[in-house]
């Protein structure tokens, strides 16, 4: 699979973005998606996940409430919706993939990685 991630950019507090991945390569609708992201000096943490049928998704606790995963596998794209942005949301997001049957939280068993967009957040 290979992953394209678009829509980061520079937005204040309080705003909204919405972010793309589009994939192509193998059957998309098979694997399961998830967003990671990464601040400067921080390790890389999971944001969201979801299943390849849309029907599941996992949230990490710090944006439960705010951001939004959806899919949409007839288009082979997956979505991040980012409402109520806070500076501790800047960072480099990443898309990614994985084979397992389940959403990890684990970034290590993700197997496919797009190549980050940037997102800002002023306060």
């Amino acid at each position: 699979v290979q992953l394209q991630a678009s829509g980061g950019g520079l937005v204040q507090a309080g705003g909204s973005l919405r972010l793309s991945c589009a994939a192509s390569g193998r059957t998309f609708s098979n694997v399961i998606m998830g967003w990671f992201r990464q601040a400067p000096g921080k390790e890389r943490e999971f944001v969201a996940g979801i299943t390849w049928s849309g029907r599941n998704t996992v949230y990490a606790d710090s944006v439960k409430g705010r951001f939004t995963i959806s899919r949409e596998n007839a288009k082979n794209t997956v979505s991040l919706q980012m409402n109520g942005l806070k500076p501790e949301d800047t960072a480099v997001y990443y898309c990614a993939a994985t084979t397992k049957l389940f959403i990890s939280l684990l970034r290590d068993e993700y197997n496919y990685w797009g190549q980050g967009t940037q997102v800002t957040v002023s306060s």
